[in-house]
């Protein structure tokens, strides 16, 4: 059957490429034709099918026997329903102050999922059993929200990681107090190819209890998914899921993407690319005199300082955001598709107008 026409037009050159997001990358071909497979005929609705179905054999190999996978339309949703399928009406989560739960989800987890955010500032976006013990009190006190889950965000919002190490002590220390954890994978990829381990090597061998396993910003064209671990919120994560507006009736597109980036090694490849495009940034941003480097660059991002009239100007010529605009703080992101063409020309236009 030849394929239908279409009057559709492409608005945008396919040739321009920024550092604003891992989000702004397209789909990764292997996605879409998994996308052209799971197309065509009928397929029972709302999860119900064999591309959701076999996506659980598949999660289950990364995150042990007892993980179950729940697709939902994104990031945001992942977590918003993560977490209420953990918490209690009267519950709290304690992050870091600079999570993106906290500073990017328009108050969606408190607003959406009634959840109180205790949040602990943190010098490298990562919390500690010490640092979270700041806010981890009062739990027989009836005015007080009460802490039952400690989220952590790996990769975090400043680009650094937790050590598997670092996640079972975390993970220890919540547990000896009564709480869960959840863990914020949006970018999970990016730090299990960066520390060279599997996915489960953090989550569920060191005690996760249930993470947001991120899909969009490593190839697919959009969906997540929850994967609890602790089996004592899958009864939960079905009806809050649909609560939330989180439950795709077509559910086998978001699956399949899944399916597409896990069953094998994209999901691996996609991220290790990402990251060593962004370590060729980082080298290349170091030998230009007055940027500085602000974070250690252990995964696709690199955070750094300029002068802000250089950022203004070289926005101009490539997209990206001010972290901190009244210092002169920017991230720049590398994606699955930035090639080193596109590194090794935006290090030379940053050297073009730190010269002006």
């Amino acid at each position: 059957m030849n394929p239908p026409k279409t009057d559709a037009r492409r608005h945008h050159d396919p040739d321009v490429r920024g550092f604003a997001s891992d989000n702004y990358a397209g789909v990764h071909p292997e996605v879409l034709a998994a996308l052209a497979l799971a197309n065509g005929g009928h397929q029972t609705a709302y999860g119900e099918d064999a591309y959701t179905e076999n996506l659980q054999r598949v999660v289950r190999g990364h995150f042990g026997p007892t993980a179950e996978a729940f697709p939902v339309f994104n990031g945001t949703g992942a977590n918003v329903v993560a977490l209420q399928a953990v918490t209690d009406r009267w519950g709290a989560v304690i992050c870091a102050e600079s999570a993106h739960i906290n500073v990017d989800e328009c108050g969606a987890p408190e607003r959406v999922g009634g959840l109180k955010l205790l949040t602990v500032p943190t010098p490298d976006g990562k919390l500690t059993p010490e640092l979270i013990d700041r806010q981890a009190y009062g739990w027989e006190d009836e005015h007080r929200a009460m802490p039952q889950v400690v989220s952590l965000t790996q990769s975090t919002e400043l680009g650094t990681l937790y050590t598997p190490a670092e996640i079972r002590a975390i993970c220890d220390h919540a547990h000896e107090r009564g709480m869960k954890v959840h863990l914020d994978g949006s970018r999970i990829a990016n730090a299990a190819a960066s520390l060279d381990v599997p996915m489960r090597t953090f989550t569920n061998a060191a005690g996760v209890d249930i993470l947001s396993l991120g899909g969009t910003k490593n190839g697919a064209m959009f969906g997540e998914a929850v994967v609890v671990i602790n089996q004592g919120a899958v009864r939960r994560m079905r009806h809050l899921r649909k609560l939330s507006m989180q439950l795709a009736s077509k559910m086998r597109f978001v699956s399949v993407q899944l399916e597409a980036l896990l069953a094998k090694d994209l999901w691996l490849r996609n991220a290790r690319h990402a990251n060593e495009m962004a370590r060729r940034l980082a080298e290349g941003v170091r030998a230009v005199h007055g940027v500085e480097i602000l974070h250690p660059v252990q995964a696709n991002a690199v955070f750094a300082r300029l002068p802000h009239e250089v950022g203004e100007r070289l926005q101009k010529r490539f997209r990206f955001y001010f972290w901190d605009e009244a210092a002169g703080d920017v991230r720049w992101m590398c994606a699955y598709d930035t090639t080193e063409e596109d590194v090794d020309a935006f290090v030379a236009a940053l050297k073009e107008e730190m010269a002006r």
